[in-house]
């Protein structure tokens, strides 16, 4: 009796954990939207799974089954061949892991110090609006209770407010996956695979993964969005299941740009290897072909005063029979003076974070994944255009005072050697001298910048200035010109130096703004509305300098309160900005404000990632000027004839026909990720409004000529834009409308 009810009750077990497994392992039925026989990207249901057919680039071919298991989603298989040939097997049983690190938001000082000398009333509300767009926050930083050492040489840098901070703000997660839906959509030449539900520390929502036609590339993102009042968090991803077998490598370039690879002959690894590996990118090779992993170019990385690379990618040995690749973000900068600039992505309660990666699986070896994933930035150089030379911006390479340092105007700096080789033809050092040393610096950075100039890069000097305009602003200079901060009462405005000839002595706005206009210089602020320059240029929107036609804009940069929810670099506060100095303007006679491509960070050397941290002005030029003549680069950024972008975007023409209801923009765009949209962005002097137009039926690695109708009633401007997938775009300056 006692054994017949023991093999009853294990039956009963039994029974009831097969059960268990059949319902924990049976295959989710996605649904299907958007297909049909003619559908670029072939997609159906089988007992096995969700099986995804397209073709990539070259013209390989690309089977992808998809099923869920325990409520998460495994690539059953990922194959590949070429024409008739074999499919070869890349993926087995792979998994998507993500881990996050979160922190606490704050303000930084450096923000509320404009706000109080503008009388802002510091609510609670007003400071909750702010402090997304901090820079110098690191919430992962435990040990900094105030700045260590000498402040770094910025702004008036003093500690934050809320310091010191606690372990318990900081809390790590990993992706726990309860998929019990599915749902495939087809659009354009792309399809969405959207898993539901899944939670990553505070933040729930979808996992979803896309496939392109026409290329090989693959994208995994967390869509998901947190309910807390204070989150700043950095995600990493990977995945798993890779054959290590007898030919499977890891292989990356380092940063002095040699191949470096690992046969994962050693014991399996407890964490993650970190790898500071060039392009932000890692390749494994198994079973005769190969697969790349890597960020989206630019919105992977917040703002930082350097680009120094602090290892953006891993590989893992799980076990003898396979191992795992992905991306990732440092928890805390490498140099000592800048450890307080680490600030992590915002999260806004209810904004929706796209946390992303890209993998890209391709037939061959691992040099053909490098080649065709190296293909979506043209290798981290900017692209030449013709009739166009690019220019770089803000770059604080304090090259007057590294050069009287140096005891020679002809020492070479590697600053520009690094950014030369980024394909930047025009570089602007922006140094702010010291009073004491002031007219020394100015001439070296005069004479330094000649010596550092040819027919094919020019370094183009520029300072930044926090005293007189309000907030931050630069000025952009048309030829050399001396001047001080300060003018003795019945000191004339303009002096002879022995030694530097012609100076301007600068005791108030207007003194600035008639040396502004008689040397032809520009004005541009670097980083409105956050930093040193929190509530500009808005407080002097009405004031003689802003309403000046030499002050041309604004600069536009990512990273500084980098929300991943944006669909456009700066997508809530340089973009919303640049119409809304032109709704300001536009019932007057005023030119219209642009936007300039800038960089704000320090000193650079080999290896440093250049081209992700750094958007660039496309300007309209045939050649650059010779000498210390700058006027032809300073006439055409008057002009607005000339395009921003980060690179893998470019609108090299764009006009606008017809009027009221019949307006017509036509724009020649070229990409290299899949295009999301292109709009046509109007302001009335009071709103503004987007006609959009979706992309997503264009191929990657293509360009085209777009017409699209809008309606010109009652607007007074009009400026064009593109953005692809990534989050990468162009965007043209506003003209006016008849």
């Amino acid at each position: 009796m006692i054994r017949r009810r023991q093999f009853t009750l294990f039956s009963l077990l039994l029974l009831a954990s097969s059960a268990l497994f059949a319902q924990t392992t049976q295959t989710l039925q996605c649904r299907l939207q958007g297909f049909d026989s003619d559908s670029i990207i072939q997609a159906s249901n089988s007992a096995d799974g969700l099986r995804l057919d397209w073709r990539g680039t070259d013209d390989q071919q690309l089977s992808l089954l998809l099923a869920v298991e325990q409520q998460q989603p495994v690539i059953k298989h990922l194959q590949l061949r070429s024409g008739n040939d074999d499919w070869i097997t890349l993926l087995t049983d792979s998994r998507f892991e993500y881990r996050i690190v979160e922190g606490l938001r704050r303000i930084s000082n450096q923000q509320l110090s404009p706000m109080r000398e503008l009388g802002m009333e510091l609510t609670d509300a007003v400071i909750d609006r702010h402090k997304w767009d901090v820079f110098w926050d690191a919430p992962l930083d435990l040990r900094q209770q105030e700045f260590r050492g000498n402040p770094p040489p910025m702004e008036g840098v003093a500690s934050q407010p809320g310091l010191p901070r606690s372990s318990d703000e900081i809390r790590r997660d990993e992706l726990s996956y309860r998929v019990d839906d599915c749902a495939v959509v087809a659009e354009g030449t792309r399809v969405e695979v959207s898993y539901s539900e899944v939670s990553l520390g505070s933040f729930s929502g979808e996992f979803v993964f896309t496939v392109y036609a026409g290329t090989n590339l693959m994208r995994a993102e967390v869509l998901a969005s947190t309910a807390l009042p204070s989150v700043a968090y950095k995600y990493d991803v990977g995945i798993t299941g890779l054959d290590s077998g007898v030919t499977g490598n890891v292989n990356w370039h380092d940063t002095g740009g040699l191949l470096q690879s690992y046969t994962l002959q050693g014991p399996a690894n407890a964490d993650h290897v970190v790898l500071q590996a060039a392009n932000r990118l890692v390749v494994a090779e198994t079973n005769g072909a190969a697969i790349a992993a890597f960020p989206p170019p630019h919105t992977f990385f917040w703002a930082r005063e350097v680009e120094i690379n602090v290892g953006n990618n891993w590989y893992r040995k799980d076990n003898d029979d396979s191992f795992s690749i992905g991306i990732r973000q440092g928890e805390q900068e490498v140099v000592e003076r800048y450890l307080a600039n680490w600030s992590l992505y915002s999260a806004p309660p209810g904004s929706q974070q796209q946390m992303a990666a890209y993998f890209l699986p391709t037939l061959g070896s691992s040099d053909d994944a490098f080649a065709a994933a190296l293909a979506f930035t043209n290798g981290d150089v900017y692209q030449p255009l013709a009739g166009y030379k690019v220019m770089g911006s803000h770059y604080h390479t304090n090259m007057g005072r590294e050069l009287i340092a140096s005891g020679s105007l002809d020492t070479r700096l590697r600053d520009f050697e690094v950014l030369r080789s980024a394909g930047i033809n025009i570089a602007g050092p922006v140094d702010r001298p010291r009073e004491v040393t002031q007219l020394q610096e100015q001439h070296w950075l005069f004479e330094g910048a000649v010596r550092h100039s040819d027919a094919d890069f020019m370094v183009m000097p520029q300072m930044e200035n926090s005293n007189l305009l309000g907030g931050h602003w630069d000025l952009l200079f048309s030829l050399p010109v001396y001047y001080v901060d300060e003018r003795a009462p019945g000191t004339p405005l303009i002096t002879e130096h022995p030694q530097y000839g012609r100076m301007y002595n600068i005791g108030s706005i207007a003194d600035m703004m008639t040396m502004v206009e008689n040397e032809n210089m520009l004005i541009y602020m670097p980083h409105p509305r956050t930093k040193g320059s929190t509530g500009y240029p808005d407080a002097v929107a009405d004031s003689t300098q802003f309403l000046h036609d030499s002050y041309r804009g604004a600069g536009w940069r990512w990273g500084m309160g980098s929300d991943l929810s944006e669909q456009r670099l700066s997508d809530y506060r340089v973009i919303p900005l640049l119409d809304d100095m032109n709704n300001w303007i536009a019932h007057s006679d005023k030119p219209l404000k642009s936007l300039l491509a800038i960089t704000e960070t320090y000193f650079k050397a080999p290896g440093d990632d250049i081209y992700a941290n750094g958007p660039v002005t496309y300007l309209r030029l045939d050649e650059l000027p010779a000498g210390n003549d700058y006027s032809s680069i300073t006439n055409t950024l008057k002009s607005g004839d000339y395009f921003v972008s980060s690179g893998e975007v470019l609108i090299p023409e764009h006009s606008y026909s017809g009027s009221g209801t019949t307006a017509l923009a036509t724009a020649e765009v070229s990409w290299t990720f899949p295009l999301e949209f292109v709009e046509v962005v109007t302001g009335d002097g009071v709103d503004t409004r987007s006609t959009l137009v979706s992309a997503t039926d264009l191929l990657p690695f293509d360009s085209t000529q777009f017409q699209i109708p809008f309606d010109a009633t009652g607007q007074k401007w009009v400026r064009f834009a593109a953005w692809d997938s990534a989050g990468n775009g162009a965007m043209t300056m506003p003209v006016r409308l008849p």
